[in-house]
């Protein structure tokens, strides 16, 4: 693997803590979104279950052929859209028949996430990889901390402005693909 400084099997190990910690995302931030009736938290959880599949088929792409590899980006885009989908039938739902997120707990867990992904994106940098897959999760937990920071704005403005539609349009912007 030219430029890469990390052996599959530490590519294999990093991708799999990485896939763990999205997946926990996407529980907590699920469960936590429902709980707040708030779109960007739910859509953040959504994108956090995409990327913990990402991370998955990424794993299972260490080692193989570029054909392979493509193959599984393109499955990854498809799957990001399906989500894309469903946030965005969520979020006019929310805005057709009414909404109140919680500020506080859309903040507390964009926070938490936050840490998260940056501990994702610190051993996906540490590999030093031109590999197609782990740039890729690079860029998906870069994406991720800048969307965390969106709904850390949009639980202020809920609070600040007594209006859910920061969580919608939040919630919308975290619906597009990364």
């Amino acid at each position: 693997m030219s430029g890469s400084h990390g052996s599959p099997q530490i590519q294999k190990r990093t991708l799999l803590i990485v896939f763990a910690l999205n997946a926990l995302l996407f529980v907590v931030l699920g469960i936590g979104g429902l709980a707040a009736d708030s779109s960007a938290l739910i859509a953040n959880a959504l994108d956090n279950a995409s990327d913990a599949a990402v991370y998955l088929i990424s794993f299972l792409a260490v080692g193989r052929a570029l054909v392979w590899k493509q193959g599984a980006a393109r499955f990854s885009g498809v799957m990001l859209l399906v989500f894309a989908a469903g946030v965005l039938i969520d979020a006019g739902r929310r805005w057709w028949f009414g909404t109140e997120p919680i500020g506080w707990t859309m903040m507390g867990l964009a926070v938490v996430a936050a840490i998260i992904n940056l501990v994702c994106l610190e051993l996906i940098r540490r590999q030093r990889s031109d590999d197609v897959n782990m740039k890729a999760a690079e860029t998906f937990s870069l994406n991720d901390f800048a969307a965390n920071g969106g709904i850390l704005v949009a639980g202020a403005l809920v609070m600040w402005l007594d209006q859910a539609w920061p969580d919608l349009v939040v919630g919308v912007l975290g619906s597009v693909p990364n």
